[in-house]
């Protein structure tokens, strides 16, 4: 109950009185970057267009942080920093204006001076705060999502610069995306022999449908680069339990956010489930599967219709209600 509470207060005051939170950030509006290249690496898959518009709060550097308000306050998440970077990547290549590239390269070096070994030793970039989800995740904790964006970033900064801090913190990062997570990693292998990369660490697991696609995207830059042999064989293998898991985040009528495991099923929000169209079209521009595609138009179309975004709302109260 209480974590259902703070939800709620994190959602009133995000958009009822309009107040800066950590919502800012992250929810802006997915778009396919039509610029970026599939055959090598160079612009980031999506644009990220309003997170480099991030107003936000900074730390000295640039870093930018996030304020989640109350007894959290104003923390960095990893996942911000890597996205906030490959936002000004972006604009780097698309205007070449160093400035931007500037941005991206001072959140790389922080991913690179911030990873530290976990319990197992295997160096993650650490979430120093709790968070709120199926259960409370006490700080420090990790995330197979936040493995995955760094990754991309870093990548990015190694192709650019050829910095070998870029260079060896990317080799440290991956190691997390080799194991699975009873040693430290972020992977999931179920019975069937598919692997997940798990964006909470949480048993059973949920397998976040968007943050494994960001994290299986993390994978096959590593791959672009070159930076390790094993990169490509887990993205394919990662791809492989996409195309046979995605069914399962139909309901018919909305896409699910989550494997829940709850009677009543975690849809995505609005905002998900555009996420969800938008990187599933650029899945399909990645691996020309055609399954990525159909399943992209399938929710375009249920996004299109006023009683199902109306359904999927009341759902999605009543699921956060009843849960987390």
């Amino acid at each position: 109950m209480a974590n259902r509470l703070r939800y709620w207060r994190r959602i009133f005051r995000a958009y009822v009185f309009s107040r800066n939170s950590n919502l800012t950030f992250w929810h802006e509006c997915p778009a396919v970057n039509l610029h970026a290249r599939h055959d090598r690496l160079g612009p980031y898959y999506m644009t990220f267009a309003d997170k480099a518009a991030y107003p936000g709060p900074f730390d000295g550097d640039g870093v930018p942080q996030l304020d989640y308000h109350g007894r959290i306050g104003v923390q960095y998440n990893p996942i911000a920093v890597a996205q906030y970077g490959l936002a000004h990547f972006n604009r780097f290549v698309n205007t070449g204006d160093v400035t931007a590239l500037d941005k991206a390269l001072t959140q790389a070096r922080w991913l690179a001076r911030s990873l530290e070994p976990n319990s197992h030793g295997v160096p993650v970039w650490m979430h120093h705060f709790d968070f709120d989800y199926r259960e409370t995740l006490r700080a420090p904790w990790y995330s197979g999502l936040a493995q995955g964006q760094g990754l991309s970033l870093l990548a990015r900064a190694w192709a650019e610069t050829r910095d070998g801090l870029y260079e060896k913190a990317l080799e440290r990062a991956f190691l997390s995306l080799t194991l699975e997570t009873g040693k430290g990693g972020v992977l999931h292998t179920d019975a069937d022999g598919s692997i997940w990369i798990e964006e909470y660490l949480v048993i059973p697991p949920t397998h976040v449908l968007n943050g494994f696609l960001w994290a299986l995207w993390g994978l096959r830059d590593v791959a672009l680069v070159g930076a390790d042999p094993r990169a490509k064989p887990l993205y394919e293998g990662c791809v492989a339990t996409l195309e046979r898991h995605l069914p399962r985040y139909d309901t018919g009528w909305w896409s699910l956010y989550e494997q829940s495991g709850t009677v009543l099923p975690m849809i995505a929000s609005h905002f998900y489930h555009r996420l969800h169209i938008v990187q599933l079209h650029i899945t399909f521009a990645m691996t020309g599967r055609e399954v990525f595609w159909r399943y992209a138009e399938r929710w375009e179309a249920f996004a299109s219709r006023r009683l199902h975004r109306g359904v999927s709302l009341a759902h999605k109260v009543v699921f956060k209600l009843l849960y987390y």
